[in-house]
C-alpha cells in the first residue's frame, strides 16, 4: 500500500522547511513533497498552502507558476490547509498593496489593522500582530481534535481577515480576527501551526488524519 502523501506548495513565499519538518514529525511515515509541480500537488492526498510576505508578491508568484488555478482545483476536491498569507490569498480580496484580487475560494476581505490600533483599555497595540494569542473555537471540527478551546497559537501578520461566514475560530487584537475558516474540505488559519508548539503540531496531525470533507458545526447562538 502506498504511503499517504502531502504536498506543501512552494512558490517562494513560505516557511517551507519548518512546515515540512513539523509534518514529518507528526506524520508517522507520511511522504512530504515540497513542490511547485502541478501534477505532484494534484496527485497528493492532502495539500498545504503556506505563505509569508506581501499579498501582491504572493499572487504574482502563484500566477507566474500557474498555481492559482491548481489551488482552486485542489480546493474543490481534497483536504487543503491554508496558513497565514496562504489563508489570506484564499479570500476574495485584500486591502494590502493598494488592493489586490485574491483567489476567491472563501468569501471575505483581508483588512489592515490600521496605524492607531488599541486594546479595550485604550493602550496602543503594535502592528504587526506578532506573538502568542488565544484562539477561541467557534464549533466542532476534526482539526480541533485534542486541542483545548482558547489555546494559544503563534501569529505574525499586519492584515487580518474579516469573513462573513465559515468562521471556525476567532481571536482578539484590537479587533476581532477571524483566525480560522472552514468550508467543506478547506481549512485555513491565520496563525502558524508549525511555530505553535504542541497545539500547532496537533492541528497538523489532525489535518493528516482528515481523510474526507466533513461538515463544520458552528456553535448555536
Amino acid at each position: 500500500m502506498a504511503k499517504a502523501s502531502v504536498a506543501v506548495i512552494d512558490y517562494g513565499m513560505g516557511n517551507l522547511h519548518s512546515v515540512a519538518s513539523a509534518l514529518e514529525k507528526v506524520g508517522d511515515g507520511v511522504v512530504v513533497h515540497v513542490t511547485d509541480c502541478p501534477d505532484t500537488i494534484l496527485s497528493a492526498d492532502r495539500v498545504i498552502f503556506p505563505g509569508v510576505g506581501a499579498i501582491r508578491d504572493c499572487m504574482a508568484e502563484l500566477k507566474a507558476r500557474d498555481l492559482d488555478e491548481v489551488i482552486q482545483e485542489v480546493a474543490a476536491q481534497k483536504p487543503l490547509l491554508g496558513i497565514c498569507v496562504g489563508m489570506q490569498a484564499m479570500m476574495e480580496s485584500s486591502q494590502e498593496n493598494g488592493g489586490v484580487a485574491c483567489l476567491d475560494i472563501l468569501p471575505g476581505e483581508v483588512k489592515f489593522f490600521g496605524k492607531d490600533l488599541r486594546d479595550n483599555a485604550g493602550e496602543r497595540l503594535k502592528v504587526p500582530h506578532m506573538g502568542w494569542n488565544n484562539v477561541k473555537q467557534c464549533g466542532a471540527h476534526p482539526l480541533w481534535k485534542d486541542i483545548a478551546d482558547d489555546s494559544r497559537f503563534y501569529f505574525v501578520h499586519s492584515y487580518y481577515i474579516d469573513a462573513p461566514e465559515f468562521v471556525a475560530a476567532t481571536c482578539q487584537y484590537g479587533v476581532e480576527i477571524h483566525a480560522a475558516l472552514s468550508c467543506d474540505n478547506v481549512f485555513a488559519v491565520q496563525f502558524h501551526p508549525e511555530k505553535s508548539g504542541d497545539n500547532g503540531l496537533q492541528l497538523l496531525r489532525n489535518f493528516l488524519a482528515w481523510d474526507r470533507p466533513q461538515q463544520f458545526f458552528p456553535v448555536s447562538e
